[in-house]
């Protein structure tokens, strides 16, 4: 009787622990995908279907999510390696790429390891371009390596169902005795460029200085030309306004002689400059000698026409 009794509790218990099993498994089979992932459904060990963003239910220990996938753009950091360029110089380079997943079932069932096979492919391209730059390049061509590295990728991620947005490189590490070399070279060539900044500087402060000394001895020149030039136009234009003003006198003094008692107006405006020039000559204190008819005033005006008329 008690072994009976001990045999249906165990097999209530079993019944008990089966359907706990039945229940968390119900519960388990009930899936809330979040925005911007994929689940990869397998039915029996088999792929059945991907579960997009949403409520969804399955069928107990017959389907299960194999795979969980994020779908926004993720970063993954390129551990640092060292390269050799062409000429046989051994640089430390790593980088960071930025991928993302656009097919789930790719990603889940064409690559192990999406991450780890993206990264191998970074490395082993990153050396192979390196390998065929110079070092100095390597510095200038980061945008070359990254846009062969991101084709490379590419190609390969068409069939590991991812794509890859882009590639940085975020180091490129020479050895010290290289990079003190380069500093040297550098600081070397800033001193050239700095010597021939100044003595370009220099040679165009000179030509400015010739070039103002020329403009400065044509400015004087030009106006020294204008200056006389203006005094010559100057003094024509005075001798003509002398010359209008004479000829204009002679006009109006003929006007006046051959008028009606000109003759005697001219001869007495002469004859009260004649005694003021006697006058002064008198009044000089020195003796001074004069011809005899100086003094005859008549003689003077008779032997210019200029007879009193009466």
């Amino acid at each position: 009787m008690q072994l009976a009794v001990n045999e249906d509790l165990i097999v209530m218990a079993i019944w008990g622990l089966i359907f706990f099993i039945f229940i968390i498994k119900l519960f388990q089979s009930i899936r809330l995908v979040p925005t911007k992932s994929a689940y990869i459904v397998e039915r029996l060990g088999k792929y059945h279907s991907t579960l997009d963003a949403g409520f969804h239910a399955l069928i107990p220990f017959v389907d299960k999510v194999a795979y969980v996938h994020d779908l926004k753009e993720e970063t993954i950091d390129v551990p640092p390696q060292e390269c050799f360029s062409s000429d046989e110089v051994k640089v430390e380079v790593d980088g960071v790429i930025y991928i993302s997943v656009v097919d789930p079932v790719k990603a889940s069932y064409g690559v192990t390891d999406y991450r780890y096979a993206a990264i191998q492919l970074a490395q082993t391209t990153t050396r192979s371009v390196i390998g065929t730059l110079e070092l100095d390049r390597t510095f200038e061509e980061r945008d070359v390596i990254s846009a062969k590295v991101v084709e490379v990728l590419d190609q390969a991620g068409a069939l590991w169902g991812i794509r890859v947005h882009r590639y940085e490189i975020k180091n490129i590490q020479p050895p010290e005795t290289v990079k003190n070399a380069m500093e040297m070279q550098v600081n070397a060539e800033r001193e050239r460029r700095a010597l021939l900044a100044k003595s370009e500087g220099d040679k165009q402060a000179k030509i400015n200085r010739s070039e103002g000394i020329k403009a400065e001895t044509i400015n004087r020149s030009e106006g020294e030309m204008q200056k006389r030039i203006n005094e010559a136009e100057g003094k024509a234009e005075e001798i003509l306004a002398i010359a209008r003003a004479t000829a204009e006198s002679i006009e109006r003094l003929a006007e006046v002689i051959s008028a009606p008692g000109g003759q005697n107006a001219l001869r007495l405006q002469l004859g009260e400059q004649y005694l003021t020039q006697l006058k002064g000559l008198g009044q000089q204190g020195s003796r001074v000698v004069v011809p005899a008819n100086m003094v005859n005033f008549d003689q003077w005006m008779d032997a210019m026409g200029l007879k009193e008329q009466r």
